[in-house]
């Protein structure tokens, strides 16, 4: 099953847009809550700027919104004030970045995974569908994509190879440490806005 981690899937509303507890610089992770256990990234081994950290903003997006700097490896949670809560990713591979603009249409909780039929493809047995857990490429939340009323198939989302941050991997999404996700999920609102540049 090692293929299926090299193949990862990789504007407001009324909702609230962001969580009190997004001042706070940890991803803290509540484990009883966790349908599935999740397995902490040893952060030493990273350079520090994937890091969780807020950081100065000064770019025009509401807060609320997303802003994928896809180059510099960062997702970007606008604050109010001039502010963001920047987070470290890994973004598509050569040949496979995505860059636009879409919102997000629906979160889910340790989703299930179902490769495209492009992935499916290019790997002759994958299964059709990867059930939720550990091992799923998609990790502890999923963050959907979409632009014009249709899915793009990019989500945001958790991975089962946290090596990956920091680099070039996925099949176009935009991957996450699995507690960074988990942060960012409770901080979005279904409807806000996400550019990938």
């Amino acid at each position: 099953m090692v293929l299926l981690g090299t193949l990862l899937l990789s504007g407001c509303t009324g909702e609230r847009l962001l969580s009190p507890s997004l001042q706070s610089d940890s991803a803290a992770v509540a484990a009883e809550a966790e349908a599935f256990p999740v397995r902490r990234v040893d952060r030493s081994k990273f350079d520090d700027r994937l890091r969780p950290q807020i950081v100065p903003f000064h770019e025009p997006f509401a807060p609320g919104s997303v802003l994928v700097d896809s180059g510099q490896h960062f997702l970007f949670l606008v604050l109010p004030g001039g502010k963001a809560k920047r987070y470290g990713i890994a973004v598509g591979a050569s040949g496979k970045a995505w860059r636009g603009r879409a919102i997000i249409d629906r979160k889910a909780k340790w989703p299930a995974w179902f490769p495209t039929d492009d992935m499916r493809n290019d790997a002759p047995g994958l299964p059709r569908r990867i059930a939720p857990g550990p091992a799923n490429p998609l990790g502890a939340r999923a963050l959907y994509l979409a632009s014009n009323g249709k899915d793009t198939l990019y989500r945001i989302h958790g991975t089962s190879e946290p090596w990956t941050i920091g680099t070039d991997a996925s099949s176009g999404c935009i991957r996450m440490f699995n507690e960074d996700v988990i942060d960012l999920y409770e901080q979005v609102a279904i409807g806000a806005v996400v550019t990938v540049r």
